[in-house]
């Protein structure tokens, strides 16, 4: 078997024998061995009846979702190239040959665009059009790199063996979002072509809802990217708290009239302690991630714990809260030297000497739980 048109279907008896029709038809007149699966996924009209009498070779995945549908059918698929698309004849099947093409010449994976294509009246809303697709396209670039214009186009082919690869999941909408992530994580060789979205066949209510399956999307790629959920927020708060601790060192600062004391300096403090646990946070998930084989690149973490230990980690905690405690006790020292009228100077220092105590608090309890994530990543555990 060479090639499966895989398409997913709920509730389609509409179009979905003018899908499997156009599909059969394809693959008979490029001379390929080939099938159409359909995955009924929960349908309560005769959606499953149409497909088979159309020619399709129907499977049922009872469990609801997008994800779910493509996950039975891609797992029920024996051809070696597998082209994928809704089933809602708003892409056209009678396109698998472009899709084929380059991966007979080598390529992973072929990625439709239809902002490079053509996109005809009706068949997109302005919001998906002009907001949403093209954000979270950019997103996952900027994320993940690739070169992907339409990451959430529904056309899309790939090889039997990228497939098994990329050990995809999720049974959601976000699967979309998955299959490109874990493809530009694990390097694979991505082509993408334009093509034509026409607008749907059907009726009745369209799957996707705007907003749910938009958060769906961006919360998938931010738990893939602890570097952009964690680290970058974190390291953004800790330098913005840092201004205001450093600079009120001495007192009051008046800036256009405006005098800035204690009230910014606890708002510093505030900022770094959330800063730093965003960050410390992002280390476990990091962690885990490449423990849990999620993440494939492990440059980063290989670096960390070539540098980290449990008695360093302890150390560092306890010289960063010794530090804290020390300015702490110079600021009593002079409050007892003034007969405790201290200064806003003063107290200042004192809430810098918070902070450092905290710091130090979370880098000493911290490490314990970084050395049980790193026995369990090498197997100790």
């Amino acid at each position: 078997m060479e090639v499966s048109a895989v398409m997913p279907c709920r509730n389609e008896e509409e179009t979905v024998g003018t899908c499997v029709r156009k599909a059969a038809e394809a693959i008979r007149r490029l001379g390929l061995r080939g099938e159409v699966v359909v995955v009924d996924n929960g349908s309560t009209d005769r959606s499953a009846g149409v497909a088979a009498a159309a020619g399709a070779r129907v499977v049922r995945e009872p469990v609801r979702g997008y994800g779910s549908a493509y996950l039975r059918g891609l797992d029920e698929a024996r051809g070696r190239y597998i082209v994928m698309a809704d089933s809602d004849d708003s892409y056209d099947w009678s396109d698998i040959g472009r899709f084929i093409e380059p991966l007979r010449r080598g390529r992973d994976m072929v990625m439709g665009s239809r902002f490079k294509g053509t996109i005809m009246p009706g068949a997109m809303p302005w919001l998906h059009r002009h907001v949403g697709n093209p954000i979270l396209s950019w997103i996952l670039r900027l994320f993940f790199g690739g070169r992907v214009s339409d990451a959430h186009c529904g056309m899309r082919a790939l090889t039997r063996d990228a497939f098994r690869r990329l050990g995809l999941k999720t049974v959601g909408m976000e699967f979309a979002s998955e299959m490109v992530v874990k493809a530009c994580k694990a390097k694979l060789d991505i082509e993408e072509i334009p093509i034509t979205l026409h607008p749907d066949g059907r009726s009745g209510r369209p799957h996707l809802r705007t907003f749910r399956d938009g958060y769906r999307h961006l919360r998938f790629m931010l738990m893939c990217s602890p570097t952009y959920l964690f680290f970058i927020p974190g390291a953004i708060l800790m330098l913005l708290g840092f201004v205001p601790l450093i600079v009120l060192l001495r007192g009051v600062v008046w800036i256009g009239g405006h005098g800035y004391g204690t009230h910014f300096s606890l708002a510093g403090m505030v900022f770094v302690t959330l800063g730093f646990q965003i960050i410390i946070l992002g280390l476990y998930a990091k962690t885990y991630s490449h423990e849990a084989q999620f993440e494939d690149d492990a440059r980063f973490i290989n670096r960390f714990y070539k540098h980290f230990s449990l008695e360093r980690g302890l150390l560092l905690g306890a010289l960063v809260f010794l530090a804290g405690l020390g300015i702490d006790a110079y600021v009593l020292y002079v409050a007892v030297q003034a007969r405790f009228s201290i200064t806003i100077a003063e107290l200042n220092k004192a809430v810098l000497a918070a902070t450092f105590m905290i710091m130090g608090v979370q880098i000493f309890f911290s490490s314990f739980f970084l050395s049980i994530l790193d026995m369990k990543r090498r197997g100790q555990l």
